[in-house]
């Protein structure tokens, strides 16, 4: 089977579909089929992947999206079906259709939702609120566009339950057309990060005498930072907030933090390069992550099998992954306070955490990568046979 998988993030940039795309490239050559990659990248020319990837390099999103359009189209010819990462897909499979080729697609967001709430379209509302209620002819031109590719594809992989009902539910795709397939974990493991809590801070040039809270994410506004530094103003002086990731909401972030008085303690660290993540997740303290809205992310599997006690908002996916008390804590996105207790709880109680991290490393053979990746071979070959 000839795979082309397209995505809207590679490495070095970060994101889940950065993890994922070259997780399941490596899986499907070892199972002996083909792959190509085109995905949005910051580098010209990826190197050090055992399949080819080309790269749509940064620029106005138009150009982008009419670029990644004509590679899709040449490359498709070569395909048996296209895997596509959601992200805008209209061109992507639109180009997929030109050829005749199956698509199957994997979705992390409702697209419609994120194009509005990153637009304003969407008056503030989250993803759940978003379903359902009307806000005008551009939001529903979006919701129209996507339901049209929608129904281009062959399959539509859903990374969680959660996103699953939206399809069905709300927008009324078949059934048995929209499969949930869990987000696999395909990473190092706590025993690939030998280094103590201290040797790795030493390591990272990160000062002693300080514990420390770390997030990980694009920054977005529906990330939620903001909630963090506000809960950082609740906690003793000695706590440093770690900052891994970069994006439009970075220098508002920062005046806030200046804001509020509390800049010294709040390290925005850019795009930290994968092999530094792990590192970084064993120098911390608790791992936050505090999104509105979260298909099922890479980085909870990540910090769950490295082994930090974590803290997430209990919205979408989320729960998915973290039970709440039971290997971490959950907590409402847009509560400062009851993320500064949750925070406050985890730092002041170490015994606590580590039966967090006892708990966690019980739950990763639901997100096992062998199975996770063996089902989505089985849709790819399922979608190429049918065509």
């Amino acid at each position: 089977m000839r795979v082309l998988i397209t995505s809207p993030v590679f490495p070095p940039d970060l994101g889940g579909p950065a993890v994922y795309v070259p997780s399941i490239g490596r899986f499907l050559m070892d199972r002996g089929h083909e792959v190509r990659v085109i995905a949005f990248c910051s580098e010209e020319q990826p190197s050090g992947h055992p399949f080819p990837v080309q790269a749509i390099p940064r620029g106005p999103l138009p150009i982008r999206y009419l670029r990644a359009f004509f590679a899709v189209l040449k490359a498709a010819a070569w395909a048996d079906v296209v895997y596509v990462q959601e992200h805008l897909a209209l061109l992507h499979v639109l180009a997929a259709r030109l050829r005749r080729r199956p698509v199957v697609i994997r979705i992390m967001v409702d697209g419609a939702w994120e194009i509005a709430h990153r637009k304003g379209w969407a008056r503030g509302d989250d993803i759940v609120k978003f379903q359902g209620r009307s806000y005008g002819w551009r939001v529903g031109l979006t919701r129209a566009l996507q339901r049209r590719w929608w129904g281009w594809t062959t399959r539509i992989i859903c990374c969680s339950e959660f996103l699953r009902g939206i399809l069905v539910n709300e927008h009324g795709v078949p059934a048995d057309k929209a499969v949930t397939v869990l987000n696999a974990y395909h990473g190092p493991r706590a025993s690939d990060v030998p280094e103590t809590r201290e040797a790795a801070r030493a390591a990272l040039d990160l000062e002693p005498g300080h514990r420390y809270a770390l997030t990980i994410c694009r920054l977005m506004g529906w990330k939620r930072v903001d909630g963090i530094i506000r809960a950082l103003t609740q906690l003793d002086d000695d706590v440093v907030l770690l900052v891994a990731g970069d994006g439009d909401m970075q220098e508002p972030w920062e005046q806030l933090a200046r804001d509020l008085g509390v800049e010294s303690r709040v390290r925005f660290l850019g795009n930290v390069p994968h092999g530094r993540i792990p590192l970084l997740i064993r120098a911390a303290d608790v791992f936050v992550l505090n999104s509105e809205y979260e298909g099922l992310s890479h980085t909870l599997l990540e910090v769950q099998a490295i082994g930090t006690p974590m803290i997430a908002s209990g919205v979408c996916g989320n729960p998915e992954v973290v039970e709440d008390g039971v290997n971490g804590l959950l907590v409402d996105p847009s509560d400062p306070e009851g993320l500064a207790a949750a925070m406050g709880r985890i730092l002041g109680e170490p015994a606590l955490g580590a039966t967090f991290v006892e708990a966690a490393h019980g739950r990763e053979a639901r997100f096992d990568r062998e199975r996770t990746f063996s089902r989505v071979e089985e849709l790819l070959l399922g979608a190429s046979r049918q065509a």
